[in-house]
């Protein structure tokens, strides 16, 4: 009976000290680099737009908890979510081997191909070569850095890194830029559909394995909690439609989620 009381009285102590472990999460705090439309921008009255935003939202609806979106430059975004400035990071952050030795991840967001942006009629292309002697723009931070520096460099491309995609597009405009380089779909949506996008055309995809194509919420290494509270989340946005919804209010019939 001793063995059986001491044996129940571990049992319960080791439950006690799980709970108290345990984070009990009232309020997400993601990280956002509102530079980046149709993913996540900031609307005329300053508020927080776009399909990462939406999604945010809705998982913690889903979840029951309230979301703190917290502004951060996107080469920030790794250091700070280490630093404890947020839990999260929604931003279209693209799930590569090197991020998953820092970080890691939910369960896949969206996914989608990288392309070059340039005048109509450049004659320009994805082959490097054809870039030789231009400068091509990038965010800091991001894969098409990674890509730049390893295989644009070498072709002999001259390339810039920028804090945020709206100054990359600012020196695209102003012809400082022969080209920049970021998600197909954010350059069709987000900057070719605006005035100043109209004379400008995309790329094909750029085929790299240096360019994976899935994004996912980046957390903190080893925080299996709150990987495994948020991927519940976004399997409710799943089963009850609501992912469907809100990829059809911003891309249309576009679909986005390889399921991967």
């Amino acid at each position: 009976m001793k063995k059986a009381w001491l044996t129940l009285s571990a049992l319960a102590l080791c439950l006690t000290a799980n709970a108290a472990m345990a984070k009990d999460y009232k309020e997400l705090r993601f990280g956002v680099d509102p530079s980046y439309a149709p993913f996540e921008s900031k609307a005329a009255d300053g508020s927080l737009v776009g399909f990462d935003i939406d999604l945010g939202n809705a998982i913690c609806a889903e979840l029951k908890v309230k979301c703190k979106w917290v502004e951060s430059d996107f080469d920030g975004m790794i250091p700070g979510l280490k630093a404890n400035k947020f839990d999260g990071v929604i931003s279209s952050m693209t799930v590569t081997p090197a991020r998953q030795k820092a970080i890691d991840f939910s369960d896949e967001l969206f996914s989608g191909p990288t392309s070059l942006v340039f005048k109509k009629g450049a004659g320009l292309s994805t082959d490097p070569a054809s870039l030789a002697g231009k400068t091509v723009g990038y965010e800091q931070g991001t894969i098409q850095e990674a890509y730049a520096k390893a295989v644009l460099d070498k072709a002999g491309v001259k390339t810039q890194a920028y804090q945020n995609q709206d100054q990359v597009y600012a020196d695209l405009i102003s012809g400082r830029l022969d080209a920049s380089i970021q998600d197909m779909l954010q350059a069709e949506l987000g900057f070719l559909k605006t005035p100043q996008g109209s004379g400008y055309e995309v790329s094909k995809p750029v085929d790299s394995e240096l360019l994976p194509a899935k994004t996912a919420i980046g957390i903190r290494k080893g925080n299996s909690e709150l990987q495994t509270l948020l991927n519940k989340g976004i399997k409710a946005l799943h089963d009850d439609g609501t992912y469907e919804k809100l990829q059809k209010k911003h891309f249309g019939d576009l679909n986005l989620y390889s399921g991967k």
